[in-house]
């Protein structure tokens, strides 16, 4: 099974966006077993389906990361994609200026943490420029939101990013038409393992959340993972559903 994993913060606040620095230490030790391998995000597509292979992606480039990330991935050399908000590079994850009810507010890293990460190996994707929701743009406001985020990135460190993750998640055909030509890759949070015929800009993702508990990742692409993904990606669904009715009414 092939299939990208979503990490967030890395803290002890419990929240729908953090792991502990003690789960993220257990992640690593099974990502280092051999049991799977950790490749890029640029090469997991051409990985043989038959394989166990994981992609590893940070959204919003929390400061945590330098401390508790970045240590452990450099030793074990395995790589990653850290997608950064490039306007709230050095502030904080209130994006728009508001917190998040149920969500931490926490520092980001700033230019020269990026460089860091950049000088161990890691790359730097886009988040876009200020974390909104895309398909609520026009499309001079998406234009600027996905370039605009490469340029500063570009200007910042030297490298133009190839690989983008949507805030929230939130994407339909227009605003992926323009990541198309943007990006090489650009991924989503809808929660399945990668497959063969998969749209380079709709790439789905596994939220590393939901493998909090310990054996959660160690039983990886067994028939109970395979199911457990099936009902919370159902579980999900609903949800969504629940609330695009709510805003219809």
């Amino acid at each position: 099974m092939r299939a990208i994993l979503t990490y967030h913060s890395i803290d002890s606040s419990g929240s729908p966006v953090s792991l502990s620095e003690e789960t993220f230490r257990a992640h690593v030790r099974f990502f280092g077993s051999g049991r799977v391998r950790v490749v890029p995000l640029a090469d997991l597509p051409s990985v043989p389906d038959d394989m166990d292979a994981i992609a590893l992606t940070f959204d919003d480039a929390f400061l945590n990361f330098t401390s508790s990330v970045l240590p452990l991935l450099a030793h074990q050399g395995h790589p990653a994609t850290i997608f950064v908000v490039s306007e709230a590079v050095g502030g904080t994850n209130a994006w728009g200026g508001r917190d998040t009810p149920g969500i931490p507010t926490l520092p980001l890293m700033k230019w020269g943490d990026l460089e860091a990460a950049c000088a161990a190996g890691l790359e730097i994707g886009a988040h876009s420029r200020h974390h909104p929701d895309l398909t609520r743009l026009s499309p001079a406001q998406l234009e600027d939101e996905t370039a605009g985020c490469v340029e500063r990135i570009f200007s910042e460190l030297g490298q133009r990013p190839r690989r983008f993750a949507y805030p929230y998640g939130a994407v339909n055909e227009a605003v992926a038409r323009v990541t198309r030509d943007v990006f090489e890759q650009s991924v989503t949070t809808e929660l399945r393992p990668l497959a063969s015929d998969d749209d380079r800009a709709l790439l789905p993702r596994l939220d590393a959340w939901y493998f909090r508990r310990g054996g959660d990742l160690e039983n990886w692409g067994s028939p109970a993972f395979r199911r457990r993904l099936w009902i919370r990606a159902q579980g999900r669904r609903v949800r969504a559903l629940m609330t695009a009715t709510g805003r219809g009414q």
